[in-house]
């Protein structure tokens, strides 16, 4: 018996962006993802919101005001409260950056805060260790693999690239490709949209315009933020599988889907025990 997980509907490949800071070039990016249906991450300093000395630099953020609205569809994550080298402060003044940052952005922009990113991309054993206590689901860190792998370890979530890496086009050939897909495939692409400003090949508007749509609009592609590809797979590692492995239940709130012997799309419904035959 081969099983291998599928996103929603049966979907073989996500792909999902994480952008950092809340500068003032979101506001173009979000027209950009949401004009191709692509959904992505924003970590956000709520300390530093449209700090004035930023107001008319090429890294400006923005106020709340402007934040406020901009955002729906995708995800809010922390960035920390003040955008500290973490991994260079005391443990307690750490988890005070991280807590506050929750806290300021759930009072900010409703809802729960669950993801982060690593102010800098620095972290250590100490620091995951204080993320784990604070409620911190994920954290992104500005490593790459260049692969497509699903995370195992969500606290020091390793991203496939860049949108500045020279081989983002050759990734994303090899990512909608068809050839030896047995696994699903996570397309994760991070970074600053104050970048594209640069006008500079890889960072460049028309760059991420052309990365866009060339991955947009596929039917085999799942478009999600980063939580929900988390909760996702959160919930299809929670299945409960009997045995002889024919049955399998779904604990969760989420349906999930795999794949049976390279033939077959199995849904398995919140609460829902499902027998396979094969």
């Amino acid at each position: 018996m081969n099983i291998h997980m599928r996103f929603p509907g049966g979907k073989p490949r996500a792909l999902t962006f994480s952008y950092d800071d809340g500068v003032r070039q979101d506001k173009k990016l979000v027209e950009i993802f949401n004009r191709h249906g692509i959904k992505a991450t924003f970590n956000i300093i709520p300390g530093i919101y449209g700090k004035i000395e930023d107001k008319d630099s090429g890294k400006g953020r923005m106020s709340l005001e402007e934040m406020k609205d901009l955002y729906n569809g995708h995800e809010i994550a922390n960035h920390s409260a003040t955008h500290p080298f973490l991994d260079q402060l005391p443990t307690a003044k750490a988890a005070i950056e991280v807590l506050n940052g929750r806290e300021f952005l759930e009072r900010d922009f409703g809802g729960i805060v669950r993801g982060m990113a690593y102010p800098m991309g620095t972290f250590n054993d100490s620091l995951v260790d204080v993320l784990r206590v604070c409620g911190v689901a994920y954290s992104r860190t500005t490593l790459f693999s260049g692969k497509f792998d699903i995370p195992t370890d969500w606290l020091r979530l390793v991203p496939t690239c860049h949108h500045s890496s020279p081989k983002i086009f050759e990734y994303a050939d090899k990512f909608l490709s068809d050839v030896n897909v047995r696994g699903p495939r996570l397309f994760y692409i991070w970074g600053h949209s104050y970048e594209f400003d640069n006008n500079d090949g890889y960072n460049s508007w028309e760059h991420i315009e052309n990365l866009c749509e060339k991955l947009s609009g596929k039917d085999g592609v799942w478009y999600a933020t980063n939580i929900e590809i988390y909760d996702y797979i959160e919930a299809y590692n929670r299945l409960v599988w009997s045995a002889e492995g024919r049955k399998v239940y779904n604990p969760t709130v989420i349906e999930v889907f795999f794949e049976l012997n390279g033939k077959q799309i199995i849904s398995v419904k919140p609460g829902e025990t499902v027998e396979l035959k094969f």
